[in-house]
């Protein structure tokens, strides 16, 4: 079984497997509603896979949910696959003022 890609698709495949559940449908039945293969479907439940927008709001739509409920709070580089830099908005906006610019 391959490792999730990131703690933020682990936890969206977490919430997109609870409204499953809690709606009683199999993931062979949630993929169709949602139209996508159920290999894929079981890819993003285990966060082993980055949902693109488009299939978000697909997801959310067949398990009748708002998708920034499957999306909230996931956010920050806590969640995410560590990279070689990391910036925010703060840091560039002080970077700019630091170099004279506006």
């Amino acid at each position: 079984m391959a490792a999730p890609h990131s703690r933020a698709a682990e936890l969206f495949g977490e919430r997109v497997r609870a409204a499953r559940i809690a709606l009683g449908l199999s993931q062979e039945d949630a993929a169709h509603l949602a139209d996508m293969h159920s290999t894929n479907y079981g890819r993003i439940e285990r966060g082993e896979a980055n949902a693109e927008l488009h299939t978000i709001v697909r997801l959310a739509t067949a398990l009748n949910v708002d998708p920034g409920d499957l999306l909230k709070g996931l956010y920050g580089d806590e969640l995410l696959p560590k990279r070689t830099r990391s910036y925010t908005v703060a840091d560039f906006i002080a970077s700019r003022k630091a170099a004279g610019g506006r």
